[in-house]
């Protein structure tokens, strides 16, 4: 639960948030599921606009943590592809830091059709890791580290495949927006680096020579405040 606290509480991810929100246009009193809630910041938030807020997320103890965080919301385990909601239900829903996670999107986005009111609004969207951009002196090998993190996940580029999905399950008004993160402080990003490298070693892509060059060579950037990554987040909303 420490890591998804970081990941909400780097720079950057109160704003992102509050993208979503604006995105969603929810007036108090309207309902809204947040999917895959991990530690239930954004049902907090939402909660103290006076939206009323159901949390959903697939790990029992994000949910205990979502619970604390947000006492007064509902909360359920469950996946996103079968939602304890009844037809019809939701006035906004609401997925974010999900979809690379899943072998295919659509039945997620066919159940937020399912549970969405007609006119509902829908947020969904994440990190598209073919866009991740990190600085370094050897721009080549850093592109191939960069193949080693996507093959950390189930589905890297889901994001981008989601105007598409929503569009062929009927929703309309569909817009995307792109939310960048930039990072310039390489302790933020330094457990993301070595992970990555050590992907790249394991599916052969470099050598173990070369990962330690480049973690090296990212070190020194952070020391001398030359670090930059830059992280965007696509958002794509629409109404049902």
């Amino acid at each position: 639960m420490s890591f998804l606290d970081r990941i909400e509480e780097r720079p950057g991810a109160a704003e992102l948030r509050a993208a979503s929100y604006r995105l969603l246009a929810l007036k108090r009193g309207a309902t809204c599921v947040d999917v895959a809630c991990g530690a239930g910041h954004a049902v907090a938030e939402l909660a103290r606009k006076g939206v009323k807020v159901t949390g959903v997320d697939a790990d029992p103890d994000a949910i205990e943590a979502a619970r604390e965080r947000a006492p007064g919301a509902m909360f359920h385990v469950a996946h996103s592809d079968d939602l304890p909601l009844e037809d019809a239900s939701m006035d906004g829903y609401r997925a974010i830091r999900l979809f690379h996670l899943l072998d295919d999107p659509r039945p997620t986005i066919a159940e937020a059709r399912r549970v969405l009111r007609p006119g509902g609004r829908i947020v969904v969207g994440g990190q598209d890791y073919g866009f991740f951009l990190i600085d370094s002196s050897d721009q080549d090998l850093t592109d191939v580290i960069r193949l080693g993190l996507e093959s950390r996940t189930v589905s890297p580029r889901a994001v981008r495949t989601l105007r598409d999905v929503l569009l062929d399950q009927r929703f309309h008004d569909v817009e995307v927006a792109v939310h960048n993160e930039v990072v310039t402080d390489y302790k933020l990003m330094a457990p993301q680096l070595k992970s990555a490298a050590e992907a790249a070693v394991a599916k052969a892509l470099i050598t173990q020579e070369d990962a330690a060059g480049w973690l090296s060579e990212q070190t020194g950037r952070g020391r001398r405040d030359r670090f930059l990554a830059a992280i965007p987040t696509l958002l794509v909303s629409a109404t049902a």
